[in-house]
């Protein structure tokens, strides 16, 4: 018999009764509220042409990595479990693929993705038995007769999960043209870019030489000049506003940044175009471009993001045969006190400015990243990301930042997902992990009820629109 699929009204709340019960009414003031996702990387085709998603794993499986480097640990290939490569589609039937990812539900006991998928079978698709072996065929027909509704095209499921805004995010060589179809529809739906310009930025990325190649047939500048090359950011950053954007995003292996002369960072400039640049050149660049990065954002308005500390594509043979973003990124030790140090030097007192601090090294939260962002005015710690999105790693950056920075030095929850469905699933977590971590200062008599009831519903909802500038 298959075991039942149940969601628990209580689940994630405190367990102790009384504070349990201020949580639920705390969870009552926030849990209908709009969902503001303002950075993640669903596809904005979805949304551009409205068509039907045609099977359970192309759409939950295939893109998901948080699912599937879990079953890669284990030894399954991705080529089994309908992942692309680089060379193509996979050749897995989907339907194998299926059977084979509800054959290895107990792998993911404990884990925050078994939260998120309950509540995509449960809340999403009314699902009443779990995913094991034995209803695997269930839910590979009963979801693939339901993608072929209209309730679950990508726009119905939108208005659906009531999102008020959602971001993806693109690079500066991307033309954006889904965005544009998505404006020109007559769509009310809110689905915003992000400047994202790594490719163009880490000379050491696989695409820079192509995308810097681009980057100046897009602009008509002299990318190879560093005023050109400047002058190319800014009109591109200007053209993504345009399309909505209100945030740029910066993925570096580290948080370094530097404040050249202007000599200096053209003759640095020049050894990274002229192709004869080493890897500490190639992150002073990166450490320039930030600062020159928040240069920009004074002048356009930009939110700057910044998410270090990630050694990506650790796995060079599975880099090698399938490309970015295939569950082989590890966190690393981040230092952000002397790393952000030239650019809060040149620009951390700016009240104009907003920058926004990730971390994946959770051991700089109450030595560096709290205290830096309950000091300078263009500091705002964005919330537990990637491996700590979790409701362990969610308490733990209330519990190690609230003290030093407060609640209104953090910019709210974003999901940073690739997997639609899961976006209302993370929003309820995190918005039932913050009630219960506020439950718990009103039980202990540090905080009012109402006052918790307030810094909930600006947690959820307030705080993000604040912070990336979405009124």
């Amino acid at each position: 018999m298959p075991r039942p699929l149940t969601l628990h009204e209580d689940r994630l709340f405190p367990a102790d009764p009384g504070v349990r019960a201020i949580a639920r009414r705390l969870y009552g003031a926030v849990k209908d509220l709009p969902i503001i996702s303002p950075h993640g990387h669903t596809d904005p085709e979805w949304f551009a042409t409205d068509a039907a998603w045609t099977d359970a794993t192309s759409l939950l499986l295939a893109p998901d990595h948080y699912l599937y480097r879990m079953l890669y640990s284990q030894g399954l290939s991705l080529e089994a479990l309908g992942v692309p490569s680089r060379t193509g589609p996979s050749p897995a039937d989907p339907r194998e693929a299926w059977r084979l990812f509800a054959s290895c539900q107990h792998l993911f006991r404990g884990t925050p993705s078994s939260i998120w998928l309950a509540h995509v079978w449960g809340e999403v698709f009314g699902f009443d038995v779990a995913l094991d072996a034995s209803t695997a065929d269930l839910y590979f027909d009963r979801i693939g007769e339901a993608l072929a509704t209209p309730a679950f095209r990508p726009r119905a499921l939108f208005e659906r999960f009531n999102i008020e805004l959602l971001a993806t995010t693109e690079s500066p060589v991307d033309e954006l043209a889904h965005h544009a179809a998505i404006r020109a529809s007559g769509w009310t739906g809110r689905v915003v870019t992000a400047y994202r310009p790594d490719p163009v930025i880490d000379a050491e990325h696989e695409q820079f030489p192509d995308a810097l190649q681009r980057f100046g047939e897009l602009t008509g500048q002299d990318v190879r000049s560093w005023q050109g090359y400047l002058e190319a950011h800014r009109m591109r950053r200007a053209f993504f506003a345009q399309m909505g954007a209100t945030s740029t995003d910066h993925g570096h292996p580290t948080a370094a940044t530097a404040d050249l002369a202007p000599a200096e960072a053209e003759a640095l400039f020049g050894r990274i175009v002229g192709g004869g640049f080493t890897a500490a050149d190639a992150e002073l660049f990166r450490a320039q471009m930030l600062t020159e990065m928040a240069r920009m954002s004074l002048d356009d308005g930009l939110v700057m993001q910044i998410h270090p500390g990630s050694f990506r594509n650790h796995n060079a043979a599975l880099f090698a045969g399938f490309g970015r973003d295939k569950g082989a990124d590890i966190p690393t030790r981040t230092d952000y006190v002397r790393a952000l140090k030239p650019l809060l030097d040149r620009f951390g007192n700016e009240p104009g400015l907003t920058i926004i601090l990730f971390t994946l090294d959770e051991t700089s939260y109450s030595r560096e990243l709290a205290p830096l962002a309950g000091h300078y005015p263009a500091l705002r710690l964005g919330p537990a990301w990637w491996f700590h999105d979790s409701p362990e790693g969610m308490r733990r950056f209330r519990e190690q930042t609230t003290e030093t920075a407060g609640f209104y030095n953090t910019v709210g929850f974003n999901d940073d997902t690739r997997a639609f469905l899961s976006i209302p699933a993370r929003h309820d977590v995190a918005r039932r992990v913050d009630v219960g971590f506020l439950a718990r200062l009103v039980a202990e008599h540090r905080m009012d009820e109402d006052e918790a009831a307030e810094t909930a519903i600006d947690l959820a909802y307030n705080l993000p629109k604040r912070a990336y500038r979405l009124g």
